[in-house]
């Protein structure tokens, strides 16, 4: 991630709630933060500087491509953490659709 540090990121993400780590290279914390996709919207769940679960009503394939923005509340303002990923897993329930994402490329950039 260019010039992007694990603590970088979950430091603009907000208040945290950590949440155990199961082996997984990268520690998660829970969070709720608006997700814009290439083909709706959605909520993540969870986020880590390696990947991210998101809640959506879109339907998405494991393997295949996707680029997505999380929107953080910055110091200066609100933030975009614009990512290139692949997904990893994608589970249905209560109607919804949760997508479970590695993040391959990002940039953190102003929404203004």
């Amino acid at each position: 991630m260019r010039g992007l540090t694990r603590n970088s990121i979950l430091c603009v993400i907000g208040p945290e709630e950590r949440m155990p780590k199961v082996k997984r290279s990268e520690e998660r914390v829970s969070a709720t933060r608006p997700v814009r996709l290439e083909r709706g919207t959605g909520i993540t769940r969870n986020v880590s500087a390696s990947g991210v679960f998101f809640e959506t009503n879109v339907d998405y394939a494991p393997g295949s491509e996707i680029s997505f923005a999380i929107e953080l509340d910055g110091p200066q303002g609100k933030m975009m953490f614009r990512c290139k990923g692949q997904i990893v897993r994608v589970e249905h329930r209560d109607g919804k659709v949760g997508v479970a994402a590695k993040i391959v490329d990002s940039t953190l950039e102003s929404a203004c």
